[in-house]
């Protein structure tokens, strides 16, 4: 279903509201300066997951590097690299009372490691203040630098996490300098390097795939040992982005979701809107019983 100017469905309406949680949690966010992707990526899931007292933060400043036409994030060249952010995110999720800690960050290419040795400080300060959380991050694909893979897998997070976002055919036109197969890659170099630590990728649909396509791409990520699945729909965060080509149905999803499943993914999350980090606790917790 092309939608031009459609309306959006039903199905995709959003309830915003602004509860005490949710201002608490704005105004800490203020007061430490930290960044979430809830925020810079118009996460249609911020009023639930902030009034939830979840968020993911997102390091290295605000600033990407890459101009994906999917992503809202600021593009330019970064100027900010703060040595100190980790100890205010590590202190933030004690604040919160997180039991499970998302961290992802903007592409910095401009870094000789893109940003993993922060990555890797980050995961050893939330450590060291909540021992007991669960830290998941969700890393950039470092240009294909191996070392870089290594810093963060040294880390041991619980949860690595590095989307493929889409297809392979639309792949170099809806990401910015990432390429399917090196995506891929990454994942499949985490296993190697840390066969114990389970691996998660996203897919957002509604930007051309056809349906094969899509089961195409959960075999490719099954190839490689990926073990956690979310797929969401795609929604134009601007009239400078892409498009959106089609509409899913909730029934669509769970078709999704049980292909995943017979795949051989410990945990599929599959839903309008669903993204990366929703129910990331949950998830977690159904990939380690599963």
């Amino acid at each position: 279903m092309a939608i031009g100017t459609e309306r959006k469905p039903d199905w995709l309406k959003i309830k915003l509201s602004a509860n005490e949680n949710f201002k608490e949690l704005k105004s800490m966010m203020r007061t430490k300066t930290l960044h979430t992707v809830c925020e810079e990526a118009k996460c249609p899931n911020i009023s639930e997951c902030w009034a939830n007292r979840t968020a993911t933060f997102m390091i290295l400043g605000d600033i990407c590097t890459r101009a994906c036409r999917f992503c809202a994030v600021k593009t330019g060249l970064p100027t900010e690299l703060d040595l100190q952010e980790p100890e205010r995110v590590a202190d933030a999720s004690v604040q919160m009372g997180l039991r499970h800690v998302v961290v992802t960050s903007v592409a910095r290419d401009d870094l000789a490691d893109g940003g993993a040795s922060i990555f890797a400080e980050t995961i050893l300060a939330i450590r060291r203040k909540l021992p007991l959380a669960g830290v998941e991050v969700l890393i950039p694909d470092f240009m294909g630098n191996e070392q870089s893979l290594q810093i963060v897998m040294d880390a041991n997070p619980d949860i690595l996490n590095h989307n493929i976002e889409t297809v392979e055919r639309l792949s170099d036109r809806v990401r910015s300098k990432a390429k399917y197969r090196r995506s891929l890659e990454l994942l499949a170099r985490s296993k190697a390097m840390k066969p114990s630590i389970p691996t998660k990728s996203s897919i957002m649909i509604g930007v051309g795939e056809e349906w094969d396509e899509i089961l195409q791409a959960m075999d490719d990520l099954r190839a490689v040992g990926c073990n956690i699945l979310t797929i969401g729909q795609y929604l134009q965060p601007t009239p400078n982005h892409l498009t959106v080509k089609q509409y899913y149905t909730p029934e669509q999803f769970a078709q999704l979701k049980e292909e995943g499943i017979k795949r051989g993914f410990d945990h599929v999350e599959s839903g309008p809107l669903v993204r990366s980090s929703y129910h990331a606790h949950e998830q977690v917790k159904s990939a380690r019983q599963s």
